[in-house]
């Protein structure tokens, strides 16, 4: 019996579904349903009645001012998850990049595969595919054998998170609608300035804890002084490995308090003392670019990863150059 591969563009007729792996939860769904500007999109493979893997992907819209634009593009984060013997994996992988690829394309000008767990996983099927590779990185720090969160920061880093809570910053988690929109609001401010141009709508971050802070797949802390929220951080959790998505904090106009450090620092410390192996900070640049981000966050003692993500172009002539270039 051939296998089935089910298409899933909105929530309600989504049935329950096995699995662990939150980039590619229902949960995760209905967060980029309720997001303006996100169109999640859910492949389902089944053998009858039994499920065998998942894919979920979203195309988000983005708008740029320079040069003035609009542009969609398609993002997965890994390559999906998978109830079925090791060796089936990547035939079943072929059949959901088929057809994400085929409904994405005529969405979107751009499909993207970021945060690999396997970098080598489906890489003659990325090509058969028409996709190419960049090289990427990623910053991960091993929390499961240490004995304090600070063991492998800089001395910097720890002078400044003393200074920071001496001159009167508190951190806690955000527990109230009031506190995620406010915290929301802050950090769409730093992101617009500073790191990058896209950052998701304010009830992302509401549906984020609506969502998963029932079921403990998701926090957001914020750092406050004078009862005002100056920073913050966004963390996603999956297995036994805490994302740190979104952090950043006024330092400019509270640069006593050393909002951003104290921010990454409760992450950090939070996923240690519930049981998480590592923390990892999503979305830290190319390899071979000097990324401000990156570099910041490595002073608290993480690790450098090599490795690659996939794109595909929804211009032929463009994608055939860059497979060339890339090659």
């Amino acid at each position: 019996m051939p296998l089935k591969l089910t298409t899933y563009r909105q929530g309600n007729p989504i049935p329950k579904l096995p699995g662990e792996n939150t980039f590619h939860s229902t949960e995760l769904f209905h967060i980029y349903e309720a997001t303006p500007s996100y169109s999640p999109l859910l492949i389902v493979v089944s053998d009858g009645d039994t499920i065998l893997a998942k894919l979920l992907a979203v195309i988000r819209r983005s708008v740029r001012l320079f040069p003035p634009s609009i542009i969609k593009r398609c993002e997965v984060y890994g390559n999906g998850e998978y109830f079925c013997a090791p060796e089936q994996r990547e035939s079943i992988f072929a059949e959901m990049l088929q057809r994400l690829t085929d409904t994405a394309l005529s969405h979107s000008f751009l499909i993207e595969f970021r945060n690999l767990d396997n970098a080598l996983f489906g890489y003659k099927v990325f090509r058969q595919n028409h996709y190419f590779a960049i090289n990427w990185m990623r910053v991960r720090n091993s929390l499961h054998s240490i004995s304090s969160t600070e063991q492998w920061f800089s001395p910097s880093r720890i002078r400044q998170i003393k200074k920071g809570l001496k001159n009167g910053a508190c951190v806690h988690e955000a527990r109230t609608s009031e506190e995620i929109y406010s915290f929301a609001r802050m950090l769409h401010r730093v992101y617009s300035a500073k790191i990058r141009q896209h950052f998701p709508s304010l009830s992302f971050f509401l549906q984020l804890s609506k969502q998963m802070l029932q079921i403990h797949q998701s926090k957001i802390f914020i750092v406050t002084y004078k009862e005002k929220i100056i920073g913050g951080s966004a963390c996603i959790y999956s297995g036994d490995t805490a994302y740190l998505w979104f952090s950043g904090g006024m330092r400019k106009t509270y640069a006593l308090q050393y909002p951003g450090v104290l921010a990454v620092w409760k992450a950090l410390d939070d996923a240690r003392l519930n049981g998480f192996r590592y923390l990892e900070f999503m979305d830290v640049g190319l390899p071979f670019k000097y990324h401000g981000y990156r570099e910041f966050v490595l002073r608290f003692g993480g690790k450098q990863i090599s490795t690659r993500r996939w794109f595909r172009l929804n211009w032929n002539w463009l994608n055939r150059m860059l497979i060339w270039f890339y090659k």
